[in-house]
């Protein structure tokens, strides 16, 4: 959007941001003499989605996910595995040495008898020999087959022992696999949800129980939010609606001076300002949650509204909206998603230049996504600017504060918490000739 560097909604004034290492220096900061200046390195989108999921470094090379009950079986196995190899190595070792101490039988035979073996007449010493030599033959035949049934053995068990591991650790992870579903039920359900894990007090149990009093904290502290934010919502808006009423009635009185009616109404831009912030802090209060009740919303009919909404400000600032809106259906909340369409466009109207251009497209994003794109002409937006655009109270330097027509800074943040709540990301990317251009991804429905 043609967000201020260091704005973060649709109006806002920039604070003083320090230059970090990285980044080039300032005009008002020359770079010392002694450190050759850098080339500026091309701005880079700034996304608030976290990275998947990345496999341990020590089993990266499994083909699949390497979960606490695959590595449970591995364990298992590979210790039966290696107790079974050491296992049949010793009682190789040991048959062997007892072949090896069994005496040869020597036969006695008169000198000058000649023994037939076959077809051929051997000596008595001759005899032994080919007697001795046949038991070693034996011997090593015996070893041999022994060590083949052996490893057949070890393979069987080694299988069975694979399967009987895996077996065993999903019994072992069972508890483990009940407190993730509970845990996921209550993270897009209901927070008053509980694992009540029954079973032996073991590791298992106390962390269930542990969960237990953590989702009981969260609850009251959700609970107080809400009470919050509904006793809010009625105690700040009153008086100011009150004030808006009196001042308004001030106004049309046509016996007012000037100087009065200059004064009222630079009170009810105050005022109105005071409005818009108590409205946007609310719904950023509201928008934090993870949404609960989801239904499939056209993505395109959510821009068209945004756009009529803001058709008429853009005339009057010399805007062009251009829109390419496809169909694409996504899961959340319809008015949170108008809202996201509407606060970028309407901070994309504002923060531009005469004669500019906004464009809104809505299309198929990868993985079933739904992408919501919003770019415009504006000031250039340095890049090391770009992660602060969606903090709160991103002001624009030197703006009046009692002026409302460009909001009061919470436009980018209340966007990025409705993305967050509906599971989405987005992210924002400077354009060369300036302006931004934000991309809005919500999971298809």
């Amino acid at each position: 959007m043609t967000t201020p560097p260091t704005t973060g909604g649709p109006s806002g004034s920039p604070r003083a941001v320090p230059p970090r290492p990285d980044q080039p220096p300032r005009a008002d900061q020359p770079s010392r003499p002694d450190q050759p200046p850098r080339a500026e390195q091309p701005s880079r989108p700034v996304t608030a989605q976290s990275g998947p999921y990345q496999p341990e470094e020590g089993l990266s090379w499994l083909p699949f996910r390497p979960t606490i009950r695959i590595r449970l079986t591995l364990l298992y196995g590979g210790m039966f595995l290696m107790a079974g190899v050491l296992l049949l190595m010793l009682m190789y070792v040991v048959v062997r040495n007892a072949f090896q101490e069994t005496p040869v039988p020597q036969i006695g035979i008169d000198p000058g008898v000649i023994a037939r073996v076959g077809n051929q007449q051997v000596t008595g010493d001759q005899f032994n020999q080919i007697l001795r030599n046949q038991m070693l033959a034996g011997q090593h035949s015996e070893l041999d087959t022994l060590l083949r049934k052996a490893l057949t053995v070890l393979v069987v068990l080694a299988v069975i022992a694979f399967a009987a591991g895996y077996a065993m650790a999903g019994r072992v992870l069972r508890p483990l696999g009940r407190i993730t579903r509970i845990a996921r039920e209550v993270a897009s359900s209901d927070l008053h949800r509980r694992i009540e894990l029954e079973g032996p007090d073991d590791e298992l149990k106390e962390l269930a129980d542990t969960f237990d009093d953590m989702l009981d904290r969260l609850d009251r502290s959700f609970d107080s939010q809400r009470r919050f934010v509904a006793n809010a919502s009625h105690e700040l808006r009153t008086p100011l609606a009150i004030n808006r009423t009196l001042l308004e009635v001030q106004l049309a009185d046509p016996a007012a001076s000037p100087d009065l009616q200059q004064l009222g109404k630079t009170l009810l831009a105050t005022n109105e300002r005071s409005e818009q912030l108590v409205e946007g802090l609310l719904l950023l209060a509201r928008s934090d949650n993870v949404l609960t009740d989801r239904r499939s919303v056209e993505l395109s009919e959510v821009a068209s509204r945004a756009i009529e909404q803001t058709r008429t400000e853009a005339g009057n600032r010399e805007v062009e909206i251009r829109s390419e809106l496809n169909p694409i259906a996504v899961s959340g909340n319809g008015v949170l998603l108008e809202r996201i369409a509407l606060n970028l466009l309407q901070n994309a109207v504002r923060y531009n230049l005469p004669d500019g251009w906004v464009e809104i497209t809505t299309t198929p994003g990868p993985g079933g996504l739904g992408e919501l794109a919003v770019s415009n002409t504006g000031p250039v937006v340095p890049g090391y600017e770009l992660e602060h655009i969606f903090e709160p109270f991103r002001r624009v330097k030197g703006a009046d504060r009692t002026r409302s027509d460009k909001g009061v800074g919470l436009g980018l943040s209340i966007v990025r918490s409705v993305v967050r709540a509906h599971g989405g990301s987005i992210e924002a990317v400077a354009r060369p000739g300036g302006g931004l251009t934000i991309r809005v991804r919500i999971p298809g429905a």
